[in-house]
């Protein structure tokens, strides 16, 4: 059996970085070559929103958990605007994970072990440590990819019939 190891807060803020931004990564690609009236296509279930939607949020999330939340950047996130969102083009969502990716990116690298450990408040959840902010941002894209994903599959389909 494998005894664990001691990680910095560098190297652990590097784990937390790649399994994020391979799940964001992920999220670009999902909507990559999709219209606009894909993009902003709904299924018609109760609360369902459009890849457009959970792109939008997930990107919002992410911001707001890591860059303002962990690195005390004033925030201006109007998460209840994140749901009524409507796609112009893609590219305007391309571009605006490109420039959030550097900065996730830049953020999660340079947290150390007293930031990851350190107690912050978060606007919805609560008193949270570094840790447990970064584990609610992986899983929070995740299971929002998951919905993209299948919503992005019915968007495809729908326009094939």
């Amino acid at each position: 059996m494998m005894e664990p190891t001691a990680t910095t807060g560098e190297q652990e803020g590097a784990i937390y970085a790649r399994a994020i931004l391979d799940t964001l990564d992920r999220l670009s690609a999902c909507v990559e070559g999709m219209d606009t009236d894909q993009l902003n296509w709904q299924p018609s279930a109760p609360g369902a929103n459009s890849v457009y939607v959970l792109a939008t949020h997930i990107l919002g999330n992410a911001e707001e958990s890591i860059l303002y939340t962990l690195r005390d950047q004033p925030s201006t996130r109007d998460r209840e605007r994140e749901f009524a969102a409507r796609a112009q083009s893609l590219a305007a969502l391309q571009e605006r994970w490109q420039k959030l990716r550097e900065q996730l990116q830049a953020a999660m690298l340079g947290l150390s072990a007293g930031d990851l450990a350190r107690t912050v408040h978060h606007p919805r959840r609560g008193p949270l440590t570094g840790r447990e902010v970064l584990l609610l941002v992986a899983r929070h894209a995740a299971e929002h990819l998951g919905q993209a994903e299948l919503t992005r599959d019915l968007a495809q389909a729908l326009k094939a019939t």
